[in-house]
C-alpha cells in the first residue's frame, strides 16, 4: 500500500545531483542555481557535506557530525549556498551517512576510544567486538596500518613515542595515536627520577590509580574523564614552572624509544594493537564499511548515537533548509525499520529515499516509513526493456567462444562471493564464526561442530542468498514470509554446494536465522550476518563477478542481474503499476556517483543485442588488429572488455585525444584489479598492468584500429542516442521523483568513478539551453553531437512537470496504452494523470525508422507534442507520423485532467515554487 504522510508537501518535483568537494565548493554550486532552476528542477540534491576526512572527494568518509565541511566553504559557505536557493526558489535534498564515519584523529570520537579504550566516552558510538575470540585482543582495538611484521617495524624504528607540550602520542606509518592515560606512569615515573620532582611522581600514581569503568558507565566515566583532564592540566603547568620537569619526559621517552622490549611494553599497554595491514582481513575487530579499513560502522541503534550525529540534519529539516534526506546504505544498520522509524518520528514531513539495492523481483518493504529508494531499481528497468533478449543470447555464446570463460553468471557470482568472503572479508566470518561456535555450544545435538565447519556453512549460506539481506528482527519477534523463503532457498543452496558439510549444520543455521531457534546469542548471530550478507553480495558481485563476466556490461549494473537478461513491455509496465500503487514518489535515476557506467554508455551498448553478428565481426577483426600490440599478459577476456569499454565511452573526434587514452588507461586498471584475476588492489600484478598500459597506448596510436572502431561506434551511436533520449523521457514521466546526474542533461559517456566526477561545463550547458529557447525540434535534431537532443528532452519534460505537477502526483494515474501493428513491439506507451502519453521507441536499430502500420489509439481530444509542438486530433495515431520530427514524444491534452481539479493545491510543489 501506498506510504501516506505530511510528507507531500515536501515531495520535490525533480532534483539535481551535485557532487561536492574542494574544487566545487557551496559557492560554485551556488553560481549554477540559477541554471538549475531554468532548466526546470525543483530541488539541488547534494553529496555528503558535513565535516569529512581531508581531501575527501565524496564526502562519505564524515568524522564529525556537527560541522559542515570546511573544505567546501563551511558554515559561512552553507549559509550563502542555502540562502540562494531560497532566493531563486530551489529546495535541498542532502545524502546523509548513517552507517558510518571514517577513522583519522580529525573523528574525534575515534580518537578518544583509542586512548581510553572501553572507558571512552564514545566506546558505545561503534561497532567495535571489544571481546573477541583472540585473548590478546581482548579490550584492545586493531589498527592495521604497517607496512611489515610489527617485530620489524620495532625493530627497524619504525614506530616511537613522541611529546607535544602535554600531548603523548604514537607515531607510526605516517600516522599517529593517543597514549592511554594508564601507561603514561611508564614514562612519568623515570622522569621523576631524572628531574627529582615530587610533582612528575604524583603525576605518575594519580594517572595509574584512574578508574576503568566499561561503556554502559556514563557516571564513572564522566568522573574518570574529568580527573584525566585535572591531571592534564597539571602536567602542563609543571612542564611550565619546572624547567626540569620537560628535559626529565623527553629524556624517559628517549629511553623508551630506544629500548625495544620497553617499547613492545608499553605498546601493549595501549587500548589498540598496531599490526601489519595484512592482518585486517582476518583479525579486524570491528564492522567496517564492507571492505574499508578506514571507515568504521556505527551502533545507530543506540538512541543517543542517533540523536548525536542526526542533531544538524533535524535542524535543517524543521527549519526548511533541508526538504528530504537521501539514507545512504540503510542495509549496513542494524535495524533499518527501527532507523526509518526514529527518523520519520524526527521529520514527520520530510521526504525520505533510502539507498536500497533491490535485485530483480525484490520490492522495497511497504513497512518502511519513507518515499522509496535511490532509483537503481528503475534504472536497471529503464535499460532493461531497451535490451534486445534473443541478441543477448547471441552476444553470450560468442563471449564464451571468444575469450574461452564460463557464461554461467550464476556460478560465477557464487564463486566470487565466497572468495571475498574467504579474503576481504574473512574477518567478518571470523566474528559471525565464534558467535556461532558459542550457540552451538548451548545446544547439545550441534555442539560437536567444528569451528572450520561453522565458518564454510556461514560463507556458503551467504553466497546463496540471492538478495542482498533480510530484515529478520528477533527483539520484536518480526519476520515476513518472504524472508524466511530467502532464507531457505539459501540454505538449500548451500547444501547442494557445499556437500561436504553436514546438512544438519545448515538445517540449525536455517532455523536460528528464522527465529526457531532463539536465545540472546542467537540474536545477536541473526542482527550481524544480516548486517554481513550485504557486503557479500555487493563485494562478490557489484565489485567482482561484473568485471569478470562481460557478454554485455550495460547489463552489469548496481541491483542487476545479467542472467535475467532484458524485460518485456509488459514487465516494464508491471513495474510501473506497482510503484504507482507502494511508492509513486520514490526516486527514479539513470545515473549516480556509483554506477559503473553512465546511461549514455549503457544505452549505446544495449545496441549491441541488435547486431551480435557485426559486434562478434569487429571484436574478431579488432582483435587481429592489435595482436602485435598483446603480450602473453593479456588475455581474451581483458581484451573483450576492452574493446567494449571503447564502444560504450568512445567519443567524438573532436574529444578523442590523450586525456581519452588517460581516461580508459585509468578505467581499464581499476576494471583488472575489482575483478581479481590477474591484479588486484592488495596484489598488483605489475607485469600485468605494465603490459595493460602498453596495449591500450599503442592500440589507440593505431590509425588502423581507431578508424574501424571510429567506423563501427558511427554504425550504432545514433541507436543509442535514440536509446537514450528513450530512457530519459521514461525517466522523468514513469512513476517516482527524477534524479538528474550533474552534466548529464547533455550526453556524457562517463566510465566507473572517479570518471563520472570530472568536471561539468556548465557554462556550455547554460549557452545552450538559451540558444534551444529559439530552435524547433528539426533544428536540435540536426544538432544531434553537442547532445541537444537530451537536453531538449530533459528541460521540455521538467518544464511539463513544473507547470502542471499535478499529472505526476502520487494520486495520478499509471496506464500502459496498447500499441496495434507489425512494429508494435518497438514501442512503449503510458498514460499519466489521464492526460499526458508519453511514446518512446525501443530497439532502434533493427526498427530502421520503419513504422510500417504501428499506432497508437488516444482519446478523442486535442492532444499537443511537447516535443515538437504538433498538436492532434486523438483517435488513430501513426507513429511514424509521432515520431516523424523527433524520437520521442510526450502528449499533453489540452484542458488538462480531472485529477488537475482535486489535487493541485495540495500536490507536487515545494513551496518555493511559487
Amino acid at each position: 500500500m501506498t506510504r501516506t504522510s505530511n510528507a507531500t508537501s515536501r515531495i520535490p518535483n525533480a532534483t539535481y545531483r551535485l557532487q561536492l568537494h574542494k574544487d566545487f565548493t557551496f559557492d560554485d554550486a551556488s553560481a549554477i542555481a540559477d541554471y538549475l532552476r531554468q532548466l526546470g528542477v525543483s530541488h539541488v540534491y547534494c553529496s555528503p557535506y558535513l565535516q569529512a576526512a581531508p581531501g575527501s572527494t565524496h564526502g562519505y568518509d564524515v568524522v564529525d557530525h556537527r560541522a559542515v565541511n570546511a573544505e567546501l566553504g563551511g558554515e559561512e559557505g552553507h549559509r550563502r549556498f542555502c540562502a540562494r536557493l531560497a532566493e531563486i526558489g530551489l529546495g535541498q535534498v542532502l545524502d546523509i551517512v548513517p552507517n558510518h564515519m571514517s577513522l583519522g584523529r580529525e573523528n574525534q570520537y575515534w580518537w578518544d576510544v583509542l586512548e581510553n579504550g572501553t572507558s571512552s566516552r564514545y566506546a558505545s558510538f561503534f561497532d567495535i567486538d571489544w571481546q573477541p575470540q583472540e585473548e590478546r585482543l581482548r579490550d584492545k582495538v586493531l589498527v592495521p596500518i604497517l607496512a611489515d611484521q610489527y617485530g620489524r617495524v620495532i625493530q627497524d624504528g619504525g614506530i616511537k613515542v613522541v611529546r607535544r607540550d602535554n600531548t603523548f602520542l604514537v607515531e607510526a606509518a605516517s600516522q599517529e595515536f593517543p597514549v592511554s592515560p594508564l601507561s603514561l606512569p611508564v614514562i612519568l615515573a623515570r622522569a621523576a627520577e631524572y628531574a627529582k620532582s615530587d610533582t612528575l611522581s604524583f603525576l605518575s600514581a594519580s594517572y595509574a590509580r584512574l578508574p576503568v569503568p566499561e561503556f554502559w558507565d556514563r557516571r564513572l566515566i564522566l568522573t574518570r574523564y574529568r580527573d584525566k583532564s585535572v591531571l592534564n592540566r597539571l602536567l602542563q603547568r609543571t612542564c611550565d614552572e619546572e624547567p626540569g620537569a620537560c628535559e626529565g619526559i623527553d629524556r624517559a621517552i628517549s629511553d623508551l624509544n630506544a629500548n625495544q622490549d620497553a617499547l613492545d611494553d608499553f605498546l601493549n599497554q595501549q587500548n589498540y594493537r598496531l599490526s601489519y595491514w595484512k592482518t585486517a582481513d582476518q583479525q579486524l575487530g570491528y564492522r567496517r564499511f564492507f571492505d574499508v579499513n578506514t571507515l568504521i560502522g556505527l551502533r545507530m541503534e543506540r538512541e543517543h548515537v542517533f540523536e548525536e550525529t542526526h542533531a544538524r540534519i533535524l535542524e535543517w529539516l524543521r527549519t526548511g533548509v533541508l526538504d528530504g534526506v537521501r539514507i545512504d546504505h540503510p542495509d549496513g544498520l542494524r535495524d533499518p525499520l527501527e532507523y526509518f522509524n526514529r527518523l520519520r518520528a524526527e521529520a514527520p514531513d520530510a521526504w525520505i529515499i533510502g539507498e536500497k539495492i533491490l535485485e530483480p523481483g525484490e520490492f522495497l518493504r511497504e513497512s518502511w516509513p519513507i518515499e522509496g529508494t535511490s532509483g537503481y531499481d528503475f534504472l536497471n528497468t529503464a535499460l532493461g526493456v531497451l535490451v534486445d533478449n534473443q541478441g543477448l543470447d547471441q552476444l553470450i555464446a560468442f563471449y564464451g567462444e571468444f575469450t574461452g570463460r564460463p557464461t554461467h553468471f550464476p556460478s560465477i557470482a557464487h564463486d566470487k562471493k565466497i572468495n571475498v568472503t574467504q579474503e576481504a572479508l574473512g574477518s567478518d566470518v571470523n566474528r559471525l564464526a565464534s558467535l556461532f561456535v558459542n550457540i552451538c555450544e548451548s545446544n547439545r545435538n550441534q555442539r560437536d561442530y567444528t569451528r572450520a565447519e561453522i565458518r564454510r556453512s556461514i560463507r556458503e549460506v551467504a553466497a546463496c542468498f540471492r538478495i542482498y539481506r533480510t530484515y529478520v528482527v528477533p527483539v520484536r519477534e518480526e519476520i515476513t514470509d518472504e524472508d524466511r523463503d530467502v532464507i531457505a532457498e539459501a540454505t538449500e543452496c548451500a547444501k547442494h554446494q557445499r556437500t561436504d558439510v553436514d546438512a544438519g549444520l545448515f538445517d540449525f543455521l536455517r532455523d536460528v536465522l528464522t527465529l526457531k531457534v532463539t536465545g540472546k546469542l542467537e540474536t545477536e548471530f541473526v542482527a550481524r550476518f544480516q548486517q554481513f550478507s550485504s557486503p557479500v553480495m555487493a563485494k562478490g558481485v557489484e565489485d567482482t563477478a561484473f568485471y569478470c563476466y562481460n557478454p554485455l556490461t550495460a547489463m552489469n549494473e548496481v541491483g542487476s542481474d545479467p542472467a535475467a537478461g532484458g524485460l518485456s513491455v509488459e514487465q516494464f509496465h508491471a513495474y510501473n503499476t506497482k510503484m504507482q500503487a507502494t511508492h509513486p514518489s520514490t526516486m527514479t535515476a539513470l545515473s549516480t556517483h556509483d554506477t559503473k557506467r553512465s546511461d549514455d554508455v549503457r544505452a549505446r551498448l544495449a545496441v549491441l543485442a541488435e547486431v551480435p553478428e557485426s559486434y562478434a565481426a569487429a571484436v574478431t577483426r579488432w582483435s587481429e588488429m592489435t595482436k602485435p600490440y598483446r603480450s602473453e599478459f593479456i588475455d581474451h577476456g581483458t581484451e573483450y572488455f576492452y574493446y567494449q569499454t571503447l564502444v560504450g565511452a568512445w567519443p567524438s573526434l573532436r574529444d578523442r585525444d590523450q586525456v581519452f587514452t588517460e581516461r580508459i588507461r585509468s578505467y581499464m586498471e581499476k576494471a583488472m584489479r575489482e575483478a581479481k584475476e590477474q591484479t588486484s588492489w592488495v596484489a598488483n600484478n605489475q607485469d600485468y598492468e605494465s603490459a595493460l598500459r602498453g596495449f591500450i597506448d599503442a592500440s589507440l596510436g593505431d590509425e588502423r584500429f581507431v578508424a574501424d572502431v571510429d567506423d563501427f561506434v558511427d554504425e550504432i551511436k545514433h541507436a543509442g542516442w535514440i536509446n537514450s533520449l528513450a530512457q530519459t523521457l521514461l525517466k522523468y514521466t514513469a512513476p517516482g521523483v527524477p534524479d538528474l546526474y550533474q552534466g548529464a542533461e547533455l550526453w556524457d559517456l562517463s566510465l566507473v568513478d572517479p570518471d563520472n566526477r570530472r568536471p561539468v561545463d556548465y557554462a556550455l550547458r547554460r549557452e545552450l539551453l538559451e540558444q534551444m529557447q529559439t530552435l524547433t525540434a528539426a533544428q536540435v535534431m540536426e544538432r544531434v553531437a553537442e547532445g541537444l537532443p537530451k537536453l531538449w528532452t530533459v528541460h521540455k519534460a521538467l518544464e511539463l512537470r513544473r507547470g502542471q505537477p499535478h499529472f505526476f502526483s502520487p494520486e495520478a494515474n499509471y496506464r500502459p496504452l496498447p500499441m496495434k501493428g507489425t512494429k508494435s513491439e518497438h514501442a512503449i506507451a503510458f498514460l499519466r494523470g489521464d492526460a499526458v502519453v508519453t511514446v518512446v521507441p525501443r530497439m532502434p536499430q533493427t526498427l530502421e525508422e520503419q513504422w510500417s502500420d504501428t499506432s497508437l489509439e488516444l482519446p478523442e481530444e486535442l492532444w499537443t507534442n511537447r516535443m515538437d509542438g504538433r498538436e492532434f486530433a486523438g483517435g488513430t495515431i501513426a507513429l511514424a507520423d509521432l515520431l516523424r520530427e523527433f524520437p520521442v514524444a510526450l502528449l499533453v491534452r489540452e484542458g488538462g485532467s480531472s485529477i488537475a481539479k482535486t489535487t493541485s493545491s495540495t500536490t507536487g510543489n515545494t513551496g518555493k515554487e511559487a
